[in-house]
């Protein structure tokens, strides 16, 4: 299921490669993310009982390895539990959640005038670069959007293991940007899905160099690094404090995996979303981009769409059927938007080689669903 599952130990936990980067930094006139108001789970509507016997059951392996659960509904902290020697502290890798702070990166951007639109070209921001191995007319109409909905005609897809794109194969090579641009352009055999053929126009396939790019483009576009923009435009303003931004070979840092957060910042940035992309009375993301961005641009499979770097799903609760927008790492790692519900709930994990990771962390949502009183 996704990249999640690929060769899960060897991707993004490459000390030699990608060194962890700690920033900590003062707020200005925030109120801190850590101090979330809380409630108690009834207040919440929600069945201490039933998040009762679902701490009992991560605390007895029935998930695997758990490192945290948070429980937001209403704007307020109802439920966090920590597991594994973890605590409100611990910054969680969140692997290819960081994606969806990518999208939101963007998103401030555009409205800053920093890029125009997401309709932009790519290629134009990397012409100072030695000329591309495989030129292609096709490559000058890729867009800044098709990276965000993972559909570039780009030969890249983590699913794949045949796949040139495929990141193993970019974790090889010094320049990630430019194994990106080199890529080939996809080829659509005549039992291959065309993008025509999609409801949307749009051929999904899971591109990690694709967001990767991405970070170079906007840190280009930005005229500074993508961790200095983040804190002053998205995590400042959030009260977020402290983040753990990993590197790429060449010192720029990696927008496609590996960003540590608290499992509270993951939840602010969560509410963030729910509340339009407002917070603490301002508009730190546009309205109308955090509506784009959870709404479908490709399709993935026939239960899972595609927005701007976020996963929308539907998860079936006794008979109820939830609708959601989530942040996803490997390991099964996610932050979870129920948006008709008002909650956001985080699972940290570190099963990463665990392939059915993904279906357990997705049980302990179901777990925090079947808790909803009303």
């Amino acid at each position: 299921m996704w990249e999640e599952y690929s060769r899960p130990m060897r991707q993004r936990l490459r000390v030699s490669r990608l060194f962890l980067v700690l920033a900590a930094f003062p707020l200005a006139g925030a109120a801190r993310a850590a101090e979330w108001p809380a409630s108690s789970p009834a207040d919440a509507g929600l069945s201490a009982e039933r998040l009762a016997a679902l701490e009992k059951s991560i605390q007895a392996g029935d998930f695997k390895s758990i490192t945290s659960v948070v429980v937001a509904r209403r704007g307020r902290l109802a439920w966090e539990r920590y597991f594994q020697g973890a605590d409100a502290a611990t910054l969680h890798n969140t692997r290819s959640a960081t994606k969806t702070v990518t999208g939101m990166l963007v998103g401030i951007a555009i409205e800053r005038g920093i890029l125009k639109n997401a309709q932009v070209p790519v290629l134009p921001y990397f012409r100072d670069r030695e000329p591309l191995a495989t030129p292609d007319p096709r490559k000058e109409k890729i867009t800044v959007e098709d990276f965000l909905t993972m559909s570039s005609l780009l030969e890249c897809d983590d699913q794949n293991d045949y796949s040139r794109g495929h990141e193993e194969r970019m974790y090889l090579v010094e320049d990630w940007v430019k194994f990106t641009l080199d890529l080939p352009i996809k080829g659509f055999p005549a039992w291959a899905s065309k993008p025509a053929d999609s409801p949307y126009g749009r051929s999904f396939s899971y591109c990690t160099a694709g967001v990767v790019t991405l970070g170079s483009l906007l840190e280009r576009a930005a005229r500074r690094p993508v961790p200095d923009f983040a804190r002053e435009t998205l995590f400042a303003p959030l009260g977020i404090e402290k983040t753990g931004w990993q590197t790429t070979p060449l010192g720029t840092a990696m927008t496609g995996g590996g960003l540590g957060l608290a499992t509270r910042d993951l939840a602010t940035l969560g509410q963030l979303y729910l509340d339009g992309g407002a917070a603490g009375g301002r508009q730190i993301v546009p309205k109308a981009w955090v509506e784009e961005s959870v709404r479908p641009h490709a399709r993935v499979d026939e239960t899972t769409e595609y927005g701007y770097l976020w996963w929308l799903r539907t998860f079936e609760v006794d008979g109820r059927r939830h609708e959601a927008f989530l942040m996803q790492g490997s390991g099964g790692n996610k932050v979870a938007v129920f948006p008709k519900l008002g909650m956001v709930v985080v699972v940290t994990t570190t099963n990463y080689r665990e392939r059915n990771a993904h279906q357990l962390a997705d049980k302990v949502l179901t777990g925090v669903l079947e808790a909803v009183t009303n």
